[in-house]
């Protein structure tokens, strides 16, 4: 749509004229483009380099009742993915091993826990739990 001769004025901005070709005049807007596309991109870190799961302490009970004035405190160390999901975790194992519902319950302090060494490496067991066809299997 121009022609080959206009394009760089065009796109330097500058006029055909004989200021336009001084290299220092060039060189002045070269910078002004290259500073103004700087500052309209953000830099964006790569997703895949964010930690997918966190670990999280949570500390809960039962709530006081006059039958149990002072019951037993539970603390859990729990991967999830954000504040929430280890939350209800915390419920779904306390329901399955104390049968203490959220209902019923109290959280007395949800953190969440940092490696002390992240490029050291670490081993960790896995409690696998699943459904076949036939049954459920633990291992």
């Amino acid at each position: 749509w121009l022609k080959p001769s206009r394009r760089k004025s065009f796109w330097l901005g500058a006029s055909r004229t004989a200021a336009s070709h001084d290299p220092q005049h060039l060189y002045l807007l070269a910078c002004h483009l290259v500073q103004t596309m700087v500052k309209a991109t953000k830099f964006v870190a790569d997703p895949s380099l964010q930690a997918k799961m966190h670990q999280y302490q949570i500390v809960g009970r039962a709530a006081p009742t006059p039958k149990n004035p002072v019951p037993k405190i539970y603390r859990m160390r729990l991967f999830a993915k954000n504040k929430v999901l280890a939350k209800s975790r915390f419920w779904y194992f306390m329901k399955k091993l104390n049968k203490a519902k959220k209902s019923g319950g109290e959280l007395l302090a949800v953190n969440e826990l940092f490696d002390r060494a992240p490029t050291k490496v670490k081993n960790y067991g896995i409690w696998l739990r699943y459904q076949s066809r036939t049954n459920t299997h633990n291992m």
